[in-house]
């Protein structure tokens, strides 16, 4: 299973250029966030500490300190805003991973596989009245909207894919709409708020489409890669979203093209994802290889990207703005 090159692929997109600008600022995050889960209460301080030590990628955070600086913001409420989007980000991936019953994030045992479903919910919730506290020390009621609505939907897409999961003949409607919810809806707000810290209400729209676009196609690829074999051969972890009975827009499309032996053996796999064989995982890549969508869920990741790229046609040139048009590039290429 192979894919085409992305256009313009040499170099490869990265986000080097992106910490190149706000580097020193995502530092200061990094302090903040630390300074926040330091508690007396040993379990609080250990679990969080592991979860923000896990790293990743910053991205949702990095995102704000961006479109401020790109707005020309020069003081540093941004920060704190940057800490609270990761915040609420840390949250939802402690309560993802006990509803998923996940065991490993970016190869890293979760919360929930080391102190249990308990404490990784309340941890969660913790998480959550922190980023809460940050809103209301900014003292805008611009931000506290923004967020609040962002967390409501958030936690209004959990509960619709999890109605959903295991259903094969869930609408691509509605798995658009639970990626916009669940993923997507931080990426504008994160986005947002380099807008509204830098007083430029006339950008908001554009830097929320911006992140909006961005995220819905992060989203596509992540789901695009689960069944991607050359994962495998790269030692990441592939069929995580099968196993655990995700409704993705790969399965869907299969699902949709297949014939009736297909559609059978993604209803027996996907409804009751507790029984499935060992076998199963690469039948259905055989089928996603068959009807080619890998590569079609790409192609429609890169019409988002376009559009991301087109939301910052706005902005006069910068090396804040090239950064933010090669991070676009980045969330594609991470699927070649």
């Amino acid at each position: 299973m192979s894919h085409p090159a992305p256009e313009n692929s040499t170099p490869a997109p990265s986000l080097k250029p992106l910490h190149a600008c706000i580097g020193d600022d995502l530092k200061r995050v990094d302090e903040l966030i630390l300074q926040q889960v330091r508690d007396d209460i040993r379990l609080i301080h250990d679990l969080s500490y592991h979860l923000i030590a896990s790293g990743g990628k910053r991205l949702r955070p990095a995102l704000t300190l961006a479109c401020a600086q790109l707005c020309g913001y020069q003081e540093d409420r941004h920060v704190r805003l940057a800490a609270c989007v990761e915040f609420i980000h840390t949250a939802t991936l402690l309560h993802d991973d006990v509803v998923d019953d996940s065991k490993l994030r970016r190869g890293e045992a979760t919360a929930n596989d080391i102190w249990g479903n308990k404490p990784s919910v309340l941890v969660g919730d913790f998480l959550l009245s922190k980023a809460f506290q940050l809103m209301v020390a900014d003292g805008s009621l611009d931000v506290l909207r923004i967020l609040s609505d962002t967390s409501a939907v958030i936690a209004r897409g959990e509960v619709h894919q999890m109605m959903v999961a295991g259903d094969p003949e869930t609408t691509e409607v509605t798995y658009m709409e639970v990626i916009t919810a669940k993923t997507a809806a931080l990426f504008a707000a994160a986005s947002e708020l380099g807008a509204v810290v830098s007083g430029r209400s006339d950008k908001q729209a554009e830097l929320r489409g911006f992140g909006m676009d961005l995220g819905i196609a992060f989203q596509l690829v992540d789901d695009a890669l689960d069944y991607a074999a050359e994962q495998e051969a790269l030692g990441k972890t592939i069929g995580d979203d099968f196993r655990e009975g995700k409704i993705t827009l790969p399965v869907l499309l299969a699902y949709a093209d297949g014939d009736e032996k297909e559609r059978a053996f993604w209803k027996r796999t996907m409804e009751d994802a507790e029984e499935q064989k060992p076998e199963d995982l690469q039948e259905a890549m055989r089928y996603i290889a068959k009807h080619d969508t890998i590569n079609r869920t790409l192609e429609r990741a890169r019409d988002y990207c376009n559009k991301a790229h087109a939301c910052l046609n706005g902005f006069p040139e910068s090396d804040v703005r090239d950064a933010l048009a090669e991070t676009v590039d980045f969330c594609l290429s991470r699927a070649y």
